[in-house]
């Protein structure tokens, strides 16, 4: 029996070395995968947005950006990119960065105006935000430009400020003129000299007025009220008749162009009141003894009415902004000839209505061009497109 113990010995010496291998081997891979998991970072799972949130923002007619944690950006719509607010999945801005930061800090709705760069590019766009939370981990913002609204209410600031300015002027001269002429009852010299000016701020005050209504009924949706086909010479002859007085008074002369047959679709009395618009500027400042022509040209489906004068000219800055309201080049030869500042803005909203535009080349003391572009009528395009075939067939042939 002694015999039978010794030979199983070897046996089970061997069992346990090998049962405690396998052991040490499991611990072993076990504190390795301990090591592993502790060392490495979660996989994160972004939230899902429900169905009907994501048929929700779609709809909405602002920009919009959904945020997830670490303000990933889950979902922008195309104005949201077009502003340039996201790129790639994060957004552009820190200001924006910092309203998402305040909504996460303490749970409110934010709205903030921020004044922001568009990508690359210089210009600003200033754009209205709405952050709150959609859920317990995401953040959606909402965004609308508001760059042209600002624009228009600063516009609209300037242009009340200025029509105060210029109402003030002419009102405040027939008030001391009135005040000169009554002390200066016993003096018919000076009744008659004061009187005279007082007609003259008097017919000042009248043009700025008609100015300003024409100007606010253009602005207006129905500002053409009598649209049909016009003879552009005939346009152009009344508007030369009603300004050669003036012109006469300055010992101008005011030259038609040859005689056409060319026709524009359009409110005649708007287009006779822009060229004279164009030919009173002209005239205003033009010198002495000077000329100015009419001219006509086409191109491109389009009539151009060209008004040339001799004067001063402008400089290129004065040439950017010439078409704004109450801005004069030469403030006091304006005061001088009685101008309003509204001439040329009138004529460029007449270009604008009838799907047209106005022009100008100028230089200083070389005189100034201002075209008026007006479409010409279908059936003067079609037949102005025959004669060029003709012209072309018989040099061919």
């Amino acid at each position: 029996m002694s015999t039978s113990m010794s030979m199983q010995s070897p046996w089970l010496i061997l069992v346990a070395g090998l049962l405690g291998v396998f052991v040490g081997m499991i611990a072993m891979i076990a504190f390795r995968y301990s090591e592993k998991s502790q060392t490495e970072v979660p996989e994160r799972t972004e939230p899902e947005l429900a169905d009907d949130i994501i048929r929700v923002l779609a709809v909405v007619r602002s920009a919009v950006i959904v945020l997830g944690p670490g303000d990933v950006v889950l979902r922008a719509s195309p104005a949201a990119y077009a502003l340039g607010m996201v790129r790639g999945e994060y957004l552009v801005h820190d200001q924006v960065r910092e309203v998402v930061e305040q909504v996460r800090a303490t749970g409110e709705i934010v709205d903030e105006e921020l004044e922001l760069q568009r990508g690359s590019q210089r210009d600003l766009v200033i754009v209205g935000v709405r952050v709150a939370y959609l859920t317990n981990e995401v953040v959606v913002i909402f965004a609308e430009d508001h760059t042209q609204a600002r624009r228009i209410e600063q516009i609209r600031q300037d242009f009340s400020v200025n029509v105060s300015h210029e109402l003030k002027t002419p009102v405040g001269a027939i008030s001391l003129l009135a005040e000169t002429l009554e002390s200066a009852a016993n003096d018919p010299e000076a009744v008659r000299r004061f009187a005279g000016k007082t007609k003259q701020e008097a017919v000042r005050l009248a043009a700025l007025v008609h100015d300003l209504i024409e100007l606010s009924r253009l602005q207006s949706a129905s500002a053409l009220m009598d649209v049909r086909l016009v003879e552009v010479d005939d346009v152009i002859a009344q508007a030369a008749e009603d300004v050669r007085v003036i012109a006469q008074g300055r010992e101008q002369d005011i030259t038609l162009p040859e005689a056409s047959t060319w026709r524009v679709y359009g409110d005649e009395a708007l287009l006779v009141a822009a060229i004279r618009n164009l030919l009173t500027n002209a005239s205003a400042y033009s010198p002495k003894n000077s000329s100015i022509q009419i001219a006509l040209s086409r191109k491109d489906g389009m009539v151009g009415i060209e008004v040339l004068d001799h004067g001063i000219g402008l400089s290129e800055q004065d040439q950017e902004r010439i078409f704004e309201r109450f801005y004069r080049s030469d403030p006091a030869r304006a005061r001088d000839t009685g101008g309003t500042g509204l001439g040329l803005s009138i004529v460029k909203h007449i270009a604008q209505d009838h799907g047209g535009q106005i022009t100008v080349w100028s230089a200083p003391g070389q005189g100034s061009t201002f075209t008026l572009w007006i479409p010409e009528s279908q059936e003067e395009s079609d037949s102005h497109h025959n004669d060029i075939e003709n012209e072309e067939g018989n040099r061919s042939a």
